[in-house]
């Protein structure tokens, strides 16, 4: 996932990834600042930190942590479901003068590494074929946790359709009698009042 977003100097920015549990998660971003002379956003925005903090579904804090104008963090996910991501300048500018736009560069990487074909192209050829095979495996387990946990989805979701067109069927058979309660009420009071009225 690579993306870009802008948000103000005091703004918070969040984003969800939907993760199966015991997920590995690389994030690189880098943030650029606008300048109001040249009406464009600077290559980079020195002295601004960027405070990053990763919440789990059950709403406990996973990562808080400060990092400078580019950097990279990652976490594991011990749980499966929605994670949110978010993102928070330092900037200690007033409300009134925040008025600076900040824009993220932002990559997410879900069940790898970043790979850094630098320093693959510096080893030598056995080396460089294990780096590989090392990555390719963390793919294929990745694919196999994902296929996993939508397995797991498809099964909530199957038990719960079978739950709701179980209580569908009782709710149409209480109506029923219900109904067929109501209907031999109303006979046998009119056939009381006639009885009564000395119509029968």
């Amino acid at each position: 996932l690579a993306l870009y977003f802008h948000i103000g100097e005091r703004e918070e920015k969040c984003i969800i990834e939907d993760l199966p549990s015991d997920t590995l998660v690389f994030g690189n971003y880098k943030v650029q600042r606008w300048d109001i002379h040249k009406h464009d956003f600077l290559e980079s925005a020195p002295g601004l930190g960027m405070y990053v903090t990763v919440s789990i579904p059950s709403g406990e804090v996973l990562l808080s942590k400060l990092y400078g104008p580019q950097g990279t963090f990652s976490f594991t996910s011990y749980l499966s479901g929605e994670h949110i991501i978010c993102f928070q300048s330092n900037s200690t500018r007033l409300l009134a003068i925040a008025g600076s736009k900040l824009r993220i560069h932002l990559d997410i990487r879900v069940g790898e590494h970043f790979f850094d074909e630098s320093a693959v192209q510096a080893k030598e050829k056995v080396d460089e074929v294990n780096v590989r095979l090392e990555h390719l495996i963390e793919q294929i387990q990745h694919v196999s946790k994902e296929q996993d946990y939508e397995r797991e989805r498809e099964e909530k979701f199957r038990k719960t359709s079978e739950e709701t067109n179980s209580n569908i069927l009782w709710w149409a058979i209480v109506q029923t009698l219900i109904l067929i309660s109501i209907g031999i009420w109303q006979i046998k009071s009119l056939r009381d009042f006639f009885i009564a009225k000395k119509l029968v």
